[in-house]
């Protein structure tokens, strides 16, 4: 990248989320714990530090709410210096109404409880090649200038991922590592104290989520590297240079956002460059979200499957059902049909029997044969444990409606493979029509190892967050996509790969399903990082097609892939940038109608919105994607106008040309529609209209159409595009 603009950054957070439902727990006596912010310039100077302040309002607190006798009065879990000015506490009801009725604080949320939810990674981006074309990573030194930050369950720090150098021991890790914290209070505060014959009261991990992450952001070449002799090759991730920090959040009863707000605070003191943090929670307002105060830029995205561990399903009958596995232990014979039930029908007590659960299964129904189990409620591995100790020889594990296709290869404790919904069906019809004893049903397992060059990929994983984006449909979610299914990296020792106790195997690598540039471009800010992946983005597939939607097997829509999947190479020269500062954030609150009150929890300041509402909309954040949303009224076409604002970051002097792929139904002008750069580093604005025939389909009340389209920015080497969405919405009566 020839150019560089713009303040040095501190702080990077380009944090990866993948999105799973978390529970809020509360006390029997009413209590839960919440994180409270502070004006920090409010401080009375009779107090010498923010911490004798935090004490005292707490104490005046319960004092107000009659909480004074307690005999477990209230008290400061952590405080926080760095992304917020505050402290975390357990509060009854009527002490939080006393403590935000307290000059100087800004506001008083509660806590959420979220859960946690790569070999070929790096070349199927394009990072290594041997052709020239993969020097990305030479150019940005492996990333040797970043550091990591992982908030997750931890670090197992003895694995060769880690070391200094690739043949290097143990010994040579703390070069890399540079510090390793872990944070319980929430946890504790909530749960109670902690069972440490269970878990470990230190940095270290023992669930494997957090060493596996911290493999694919900054694990180190290694090879050979495989699991239970799967994924065969050489293991690395993304920054195999890059320093990195890990910081402890995850427990057995979740993570909570008091601990993760510990974390994000001293990762922001430590000095880290990107933050990769991998936890969902429920979707709440901006100001009442602990991450999104912690991370407000953050960039979610979603995952795409590279290479797969076929293992099929072959019925008695000849019909062969694909699947896919990580077993590594002895197989079935390919030659020799088993016996097959589907717990549901026969195997047990119902509807627990048909997910397998624990105690479910009836031994004398299911030994020696293989078991069909539905997905849900426990873990995949946890239902192949279920089938082994009640005698089964085999599991085939079939996904339901709301998992559609999307498969996971899992290191399952006994021979067991995934297969999609439609798979599924064909196998429980093929069970329900061979009744015994004439016909019993039969079947094998075969495992196919490791097959590379899968056609198609890129695909959507069936798990990946998915538009529109609840909070602001403003701004097109997701903004992009990337690698993340059947990943391969570092792996602790004291986890089993299946993930649960029952598992005694060991291995270095373990193969989970769960990328972001900052070294190549010193100096640019998250939104200038998040505009070049997003607009050099492609949404083709190693076919040609549109890339596939993996749950439904049908082609992608904007709302499943953004912008599209990112391109590393692309990225590192975008030619322009949509970038933005704290102020066009703050802009944005105000067009969301935020009160003041709800801006300060987030910013830390006051915002004058007056002049952001008279500017525009919540739609004018300088985003490299546009969102227009219209409501069906009285008027037969309605219409609306975008501001966006570039920066040249390539040629110092150069033209781009606007064209326009208009969604159906839609008429989309641009404003100047030919933009003329001098220097690196100019800024130029052009307005973007949108007009649309309301009329032109009839919707039903309530319902709503979405369509797609894009603008493309071009100088003749350089090719810009931002994808255009286009709601219409018809409302209730």
């Amino acid at each position: 990248m020839k150019a560089n603009y713009g303040a040095p950054l501190v702080f990077h957070s380009l944090v990866l989320l993948f999105l799973c439902c978390g529970a809020d727990q509360a006390s029997s006596a009413g209590r839960r714990t919440y994180i409270v912010r502070v004006d920090g310039r409010a401080k009375p100077a009779a107090f010498p530090t923010h911490r004798h302040w935090y004490d005292a309002s707490l104490s005046a607190a319960a004092a107000s709410a009659a909480d004074d006798l307690d005999p477990h009065p209230a008290a400061v879990i952590h405080t926080y210096a760095s992304v917020l000015h505050g402290f975390s506490a357990r509060l009854s009801p009527l002490a939080v109404d006393a403590l935000r009725s307290r000059a100087g604080i800004v506001a008083v949320y509660p806590e959420q409880v979220r859960q946690v939810e790569t070999t070929r990674s790096p070349q199927f981006l394009g990072l290594k090649s041997a052709d020239g074309a993969g020097l990305l990573l030479a150019e940005s030194d492996f990333g040797s200038d970043l550091v990591v930050g992982v908030i997750d369950t931890g670090i197992w720090p003895e694995r060769r991922s880690f070391s200094d150098r690739a043949s290097a021991g143990p010994s040579q890790v703390e070069g890399r590592l540079i510090g390793a914290r872990y944070f319980s209070g929430g946890y504790e505060a909530t749960s109670g104290r902690m069972n440490e014959s269970a878990e470990e009261r230190s940095p270290r991990d023992t669930d494997g989520h957090g060493t596996h992450t911290a493999s694919i952001a900054a694990g180190r070449y290694v090879y050979p590297a495989s699991t239970l002799g799967y994924a065969r090759g050489v293991a690395s991730g993304m920054a195999p240079k890059a320093r990195f920090a890990a910081y402890k959040v995850c427990w057995a009863a979740g993570c909570f956002d008091s601990d993760i707000l510990a974390a994000f605070d001293s990762a922001v003191a430590d000095g880290v460059d990107v933050i990769s943090l991998s936890v969902g929670g429920v979707v709440v307002p901006y100001y009442l979200d602990a991450i999104a105060v912690g991370a407000f830029s953050a960039m979610e995205a979603g995952i795409f499957v590279s290479a797969d561990f076929p293992a099929d399903v072959k019925l008695g009958n000849g019909v062969v059902v694909p699947g896919v596995s990580v077993y590594g232990g002895p197989g079935l014979s390919p030659r020799k049909l088993y016996p097959l039930i589907y717990a549901g029908s026969e195997g047990g007590d119902g509807y627990s029997a048909s997910l397998c659960l624990e105690g479910s299964l009836n031994p004398a129904a299911v030994r020696g044969k293989i078991v069909v189990c539905d997905r849900g409620i426990n873990s995949r591995a946890a239902k192949g444990e279920v089938v082994k100790k009640a005698g089964g020889v085999a599991m085939i594990l079939a996904n339901g409606v709301f998992d559609g296709e999307g498969l996971v290869a899992d290191c399952h404790v006994l021979p067991a493979t995934a297969v999609g919904a439609a798979g599924g069906d064909v196998i429980r019809r093929y069970i329900a029509d061979s009744p015994p004893p004439k016909r019993a049903p039969t079947a094998t397992i075969v495992f196919r190892g490791t097959r590379l060059g899968v056609r198609p990929a890129p695909v959507v994983a069936s798990f990946s967050a998915r538009g529109p984006n609840p909070q602001s449909p403003e701004i097109l979610k997701p903004d992009v996509v990337a690698p993340g299914l059947n990943i391969l990296a570092a792996w602790p020792d004291g986890v089993g790969p299946a993930g649960i106790s029952a598992d005694g195997r060991r291995t270095e690598f373990n193969i989970l399903s769960g990328t972001a540039s900052q070294g190549g471009a010193p100096g640019w800010s998250p939104a200038a990082i998040k505009s070049a992946l997003m607009t050099t983005a492609y949404t083709k597939d190693n076919r040609g097609q549109t890339m596939l939607d993996e749950s439904t097997g049908n082609a992608s829509t904007v709302m499943d892939l953004g912008a599209g999947h990112v391109d590393p190479q692309k990225a590192m020269d975008p030619g322009l940038v949509y970038d933005s500062a704290a102020g066009d954030y703050v802009a944005f609150l105000c067009n969301l109608n935020y009160t003041q009150e709800n801006i300060r929890a987030i910013t830390r300041r006051s915002a004058d919105c007056g002049g952001a509402r008279r500017a525009g909309h919540a739609g004018n954040l300088n985003y490299p994607s546009i969102s227009v949303v219209f409501v069906q009224g009285g008027r037969a076409r309605m219409s609306t106008h975008i501001i966006r604002t570039v920066t040249n970051v390539g040629d110092g002097r150069s033209a781009y040309e606007a064209t326009v792929k208009a969604p159906r139904g839609s008429t989309i002008t641009v404003e100047p529609a030919r933009l003329v750069f001098r220097r690196t580093g100019q800024k130029l604005s052009f307005l973007v209209r949108v007009e649309e025939d309301t009329e032109a389909e009839w919707q039903s009340p309530g319902s709503s159409t979405t369509k797609s389209g894009t603008l493309t920015w071009s100088d003749g080497r350089h090719t810009v595009t931002s994808p255009i969405v286009v709601t219409v919405q018809a409302p209730l009566p």
